[in-house]
């Protein structure tokens, strides 16, 4: 091989040749380290749309592409009731689960209050969440964000004969068929790439993605080798009583009534590692003899439909964390964000934001330029 200038070190003086060529590497490694970063969301559902809305505010210079085998209105997000009540989650603190939860209220109030409500599919719902025994806890940790929030009185509580305590307030619905959908308009006005494929190996993003997003939900017992992701099955009804104005929910979680703008939601059940999707007869008539024995108007319901949607749940709660896979060299950082079980709705927008500050610390560390691949 004959070799050239090129390909001698340079030592000593250099000539103009020579300092020109440095002068296009180093313009050219400018050049590389100002092309946008190219961010892959692995999900559709709830979480993953509203982390790419997130990612898309927070990181600038960035291309985002959404990618999942499901969309609206074939996610577990639409079929979720869609209440803003939160959760506890064991690892998470207190004061964490409560801004979380704040993030998000304030963030669907906005829509709430905006001419976007509609087409959003947010609204204010007042109604009580009632107890067959006092609560260890009277007044719960959210108490203050949302609105109006006060204990039952007692002339309340006679509409529920076989509860002794209860808690008055108003708070946020979000119906994920109406949500989902504008969510996914707002991502594609932004220039957001929405793909339609299904992900076997997070793996496979690379080299065409700088950083990957995780938001599979149990998809992630596969895509994070994470064993402790299980389905929770949920089973409700959707009927037509459009008289049902406030809504009522156990204690317990198991048993709610919630009116929204065109139908009211009846729940439900929780059952541990059901991979079930198919609807239960027996359990549907459980779910609406329950709630009718909570509001009797319900005998007169007509339109019932079932629906049945399965939870990612994860006995740890949510996992916000950064991953560098590699692979003969090669490092891929991935920020997980899933484990939500049945509170996602309360939560996603503060857990969105969260995991769009991992994603910013992970577009912060030096870049290695990576080959070009097509997806």
């Amino acid at each position: 091989m004959v070799s050239t200038a090129l390909d001698q070190p340079l030592t000593g003086k250099t000539s103009v040749g020579a300092r020109a060529f440095c002068g296009f590497q180093d313009c050219f490694s400018r050049l590389r380290s100002m092309d946008p970063v190219r961010i892959a969301v692995v999900g559709a559902g709830v979480v993953g749309l509203s982390t790419a809305m997130c990612v898309s505010k927070l990181v600038p210079r960035c291309s985002i592409t959404v990618i999942s085998d499901k969309f609206s209105p074939d996610t577990t997000s639409d079929v979720a009731a869609g209440m803003l009540i939160p959760h506890v989650y064991p690892n998470t603190p207190i004061p964490t689960l409560k801004q979380w939860f704040r993030e998000t209220f304030d963030h669907l109030f906005a829509i709430a209050n905006s001419a976007e409500a509609k087409d959003a599919g947010v609204h204010l719902v007042s109604g009580w969440q009632i107890f067959q025994s006092i609560p260890a806890e009277e007044v719960p940790f959210w108490a203050d964000v949302v609105l109006g929030f006060r204990k039952m009185t007692k002339a309340e509580l006679k509409k529920f004969p076989q509860h002794v305590f209860g808690h008055a307030f108003t708070t946020l619905k979000c119906e994920n068929p109406a949500y989902l959908p504008w969510l996914e308009k707002r991502l594609k006005g932004s220039g957001v790439l929405i793909l339609t494929r299904q992900i076997g190996d997070l793996w496979e993003l690379h080299p065409s993605f700088d950083v990957v997003v995780n938001c599979s939900g149990l998809g992630s017992r596969q895509l994070a080798q994470d064993s402790e992701m299980s389905p929770v099955r949920g089973q409700v009804l959707n009927v037509r009583a459009p008289w049902v104005k406030h809504f009522i929910r156990d204690g317990s979680g198991l048993t709610y009534i919630y009116p929204g703008t065109s139908n009211v939601i009846l729940g439900g059940t929780r059952q541990q590692g059901d991979w079930n999707l198919s609807p239960d007869a027996e359990i549907s008539r459980g779910i609406f003899s329950r709630c009718c024995a909570l509001e009797p108007s319900l005998q007169g319901a007509c339109d019932i439909r079932e629906k049945v949607g399965l939870r990612p749940f994860r006995p740890a709660g949510v996992r916000l964390q950064t991953e560098f896979l590699t692979q003969d060299g090669r490092r891929l950082p991935v920020v997980h964000h899933y484990g939500h079980g049945s509170g996602g709705i309360s939560v996603h927008w503060g857990t969105a934001l969260e995991a769009a500050r991992l994603v910013s610390e992970c577009v912060q560390a030096p870049r290695t330029p990576t080959p070009k691949s097509n997806l």
